[in-house]
């Protein structure tokens, strides 16, 4: 899998013409790869409109299906307007607004509640990382926030590592870092689920991937795919990406 995260950008006429391109771009792509774009919420409905070969995600989601919740965007409205994915817990959600694992448990349940799939984020702290907590940082993340599911229900989960001090800034992780947390994530979801799920389970990396490292990154065995900030808004980059996936 190969998803793009638009984050907060692009205008609705901007968007649904990233969107054109990246479809047609995509339909070259082999079709054991799955492509995602996550547009803004308010871009959703039309860009469901011009996407065949491509599905749709939004960025996050409310944990309630309704109510007094001004400005909230509930699972069931995303699931209306056609999208099949929602991001939970990114980086940038976690820091900017404070949420814990508590309240992305919620989320996961929501979206799996109106028939979506969520793309869960996990990953630590440069300062983690640098005091080599990083495996007890992902570990609780992965814990509390989706080891409380049923097998049935994790089975339809993807998750996508992402080195907080590498999303944004330039700097990725290097391949054997990645490969080291990939194998790490799928041995914890080994021990929780068994190995059959743990081998099924898609584990996407996020992180400054780019045309010029996805393909190094993507050929480690454990790295099957990822989760594109800035260069999925390029829709040539984001289909360069797209051909450095190597189907096993």
């Amino acid at each position: 899998m190969v998803a793009g995260n638009w984050k907060m950008n692009t205008t609705l006429e901007e968007g649904i013409e990233l969107a054109i391109r990246v479809n047609r771009l995509a339909e070259q792509a082999p079709e054991g790869i799955r492509i995602v774009v996550a547009p803004p919420f308010v871009h959703l409905s039309d860009v469901r409109k011009v996407l065949t070969r491509v599905e749709l995600a939004a960025q996050n989601c409310s944990p309630e299906p309704q109510g007094a919740y001004t400005g909230e965007v509930s699972a069931g409205m995303i699931s209306s307007a056609g999208a099949s994915w929602v991001i939970i817990g990114h980086s940038e959600r976690r820091a900017y607004f404070h949420e814990d694992d508590t309240l992305l448990c919620r989320k996961v349940r929501a979206v799996l509640d109106n028939g979506l799939a969520p793309i869960f984020c996990c990953g630590e702290q440069l300062r983690e990382r640098e005091a080599g907590k990083y495996r007890e940082v992902v570990s609780i993340q992965l814990k509390d926030g989706l080891f409380n599911l049923e097998p049935e229900d994790f089975g339809k989960v993807v998750i996508a590592y992402e080195p907080v001090w590498a999303i944004g800034t330039g700097v990725t992780a290097s391949p054997g870092q990645a490969q080291e947390m990939h194998a790490f994530i799928r041995e914890l979801i080994g021990n929780a689920f068994g190995n059959e799920v743990a081998d099924d389970t898609t584990i996407l990396y996020g992180g400054s991937c780019k045309p010029s490292n996805a393909g190094e990154l993507f050929s480690k065995p454990d790295v099957d795919g990822g989760l594109i900030g800035g260069a999925s808004l390029v829709a040539e980059d984001f289909a360069s990406i797209i051909g450095a996936v190597e189907l096993q």
